[in-house]
């Protein structure tokens, strides 16, 4: 299969009929078990799957931005309060660089909170120091490889690289960006910046209040997402892994419905292009215990990860231009767990 993100546009593609495997079905009912999974967590529920696969081993939610790490980034990092795009964008790609709560925390707890301004002094580099001789400062999800045009320890290398990207104004390139394609190139020409991780920054960024463009207006499938994409079609129909990554959130909902599955979105959102690339990466994963044969496509025989159990409440509150905030509630139950004031109180973070 070609790889690349080149087949773009909004145009359907649901009339092209690819062959599917055992793995796509598989997709449709991960997606509701780890989003079963999910509602019950935010609902003061058990928050466990019967499935043992899902059980015992690490995997994302359905929805990207419901998992915790997107949650914090969102909540604590971008709608704390009413920031500078300057700042957001400092803040953003600081604590997605690093991906890891505790290290964010940390600098809070050093530094006060990071901004634009900071990131020109050495406040950061110095704590960061400090604080890698404690335990690791980055999570083990996705590390950007240090830019090879700037010398010093990794996390200085990288600071280095967003202070640059901010004097070269990359920032009001992506702000003033006509569509996330644009976006994503300002970041792209970037040393160290793959096409993977440039979207996963673009998609981060547009979660801010000062982004708005469409989750089903660009996409880039990641290795992983390739790899599920093959255990799932037999034969793409001359399909571009972009293409059936469209053709699958077409078909979602009939999915859902010819499998039998219950299935209410987000609070009523549909799954975006960057929610099934993610799913297409996780079932890679699921399907190497769950469905092994499935492997004669994609190599591998193991989970990476293990599940370990985070009894800290999980957060969901979402952008507020996806509408969603209302009507995130407990469904028959009807208690609100939304509202950003009770949740950061709650949390304990403010």
């Amino acid at each position: 299969m070609p790889t690349g993100y080149e087949t773009q546009g909004t145009q359907m593609i649901s009339n092209r009929q690819p062959t599917t495997t055992e793995g796509y079905d598989a997709l449709w009912y991960f997606a509701a078990e780890r989003q079963r999974v999910y509602i019950s967590k935010v609902t003061g529920g058990p928050g466990q799957s019967t499935d043992p696969v899902i059980a015992q081993n690490r995997f994302t939610n359905a929805y990207r931005a419901s998992d915790r790490v997107s949650q914090y980034l969102i909540n604590f990092v971008q709608y704390d309060c009413e920031r500078s795009w300057a700042d957001t964008f400092a803040r953003t790609l600081i604590f997605k660089i690093f991906n890891r709560i505790s290290t964010w925390e940390r600098l809070v707890e050093t530094c006060g909170q990071p901004t634009f301004d900071m990131l020109f002094s050495n406040r950061l580099d110095e704590a960061l120091a400090e604080i890698s001789m404690d335990g690791p400062i980055y999570s083990a999800a996705y590390i950007m490889p240090p830019p090879r045009a700037f010398s010093g320890p990794k996390f200085t290398r990288h600071l280095a690289l967003v202070r640059q990207m901010m004097r070269d104004e990359a920032h009001e390139e992506i702000r003033d960006a006509e569509c996330m394609k644009t976006a994503f190139e300002v970041l792209r020409r970037y040393d160290s910046m793959g096409d993977f991780l440039a979207f996963q920054y673009t998609i981060d960024l547009n979660y801010s209040v000062h982004l708005s463009f469409s989750e089903d207006e660009f996409v880039v499938a990641g290795p992983g997402a390739l790899r599920g994409i093959r255990k799932c079609f037999s034969d793409p129909a001359g399909l571009s892994p972009i293409d059936l990554i469209k053709w699958t959130v077409e078909n979602q909902e009939r999915a859902f419905q010819e499998q039998g599955l219950e299935w209410a979105g987000l609070w009523g959102r549909s799954l975006q292009w960057i929610d099934v690339q993610n799913l297409f990466c996780e079932i890679d994963k699921y399907t190497r215990v769950a469905i092994p044969e499935l492997s004669k496509y994609a190599p591998g025989d193991r989970i990476k990860q293990r599940y370990r159990p985070d009894l800290s409440p999980m957060s969901s509150w979402f952008p507020p231009r996806w509408g969603i905030n209302e009507r995130s509630s407990l469904g028959s139950q009807g208690r609100c767990v939304t509202s950003p004031e009770p949740l950061q109180l709650q949390l304990g973070l403010r």
